[in-house]
């Protein structure tokens, strides 16, 4: 639909008379036709308008659409560094055992030192019977299991609840170090990572003897990267690769380091 300032315009074109013509009026005929090709021009320049200002949209489409292009390659970059730790520390911990829980020498289970015949130290327990106390039961280490292997088939919400379940029904097991730092990262590969800081730091206030302190250490800036809080990111980072220099976890705290300065924060 043609709008009404143009066809008012072409309105007053016929009523009005036109000077320099030959005849004192136009006939009918000439005075449609050159409506017409008013008409045809107003609506011919209506077109190329649209036309620029849609091919004006579709740059800007195709700059956002590389924009987001960039975004997702990032994403994807980080995503796969994300999961490649996530399966060193897997492969890690099955090769060393370390899934195992600490269990410390129950009360009464007293350790003597005794040099043998072949001149070698050893240490025994004085009563051995006693350690069987804190042993876990088979319910406890099936609980623990369970919320483990569904963290290593990528079910974090289930893993996240039986964690949390099992931290709660064995609040003192060898295992509770162990899954309050699987918690942490549960929440931490699912994104959720307000609640992975508040779970790895309490890996390190409330088992500060764990050797799971170290690594959730690491996680904590990792966090606090991921929340965009820069500065205790690299001061939690710096402080580790001080104090674990050498290690596989310190040259991950100098890679993250690295890769904050190059992007500028």
């Amino acid at each position: 639909m043609r709008p009404w300032p143009i066809i008012v315009s072409a309105a007053l074109v016929l009523s009005l008379p036109v000077s320099g013509m030959a005849a004192p009026q136009e006939s009918l005929e000439k005075r449609v036709d050159r409506m017409e090709r008013i008409l045809e021009s107003k609506g011919l320049m209506e077109m190329m308008q649209q036309n620029a200002a849609m091919q004006e949209e579709l740059r800007d489409l195709r700059g956002r659409n590389e924009v987001l292009q960039h975004e997702l390659k990032e994403l994807k970059a980080r995503q796969r560094e994300l999961y490649l730790d996530m399966d060193r520390r897997m492969q890690e911990i099955e090769a060393s055992g370390s899934a195992k829980p600490n269990v410390a020498p129950a009360v009464g289970a007293a350790t003597v030192t005794i040099v043998g015949t072949d001149g070698k130290a050893r240490t025994e327990l004085v009563n051995p019977e006693a350690a069987k106390v804190n042993e876990p039961s088979a319910a406890e280490r099936n609980a623990y299991k369970q919320a483990f292997e569904l963290l290593k088939q990528g079910r974090y919400d289930r893993s996240i609840n039986e964690f949390q379940a099992f931290l709660k029904a064995y609040p003192s097991s060898g295992y509770a170090a162990n899954a309050q730092y699987w918690l942490g990262e549960a929440n931490y590969v699912s994104k959720q990572y307000p609640q992975a800081l508040e779970e790895f730091k309490k890996v390190m206030s409330q088992y500060p003897q764990s050797s799971k302190v170290s690594d959730a250490r690491l996680k904590l800036g990792f966090t606090y990267y991921e929340l965009g809080n820069w500065g205790e990111a690299r001061k939690t980072l710096k402080a580790l690769s001080k104090d674990e220099a050498g290690t596989s976890i310190a040259r991950l705290a100098d890679k993250r380091l690295k890769r904050m300065t190059q992007e500028g924060h």
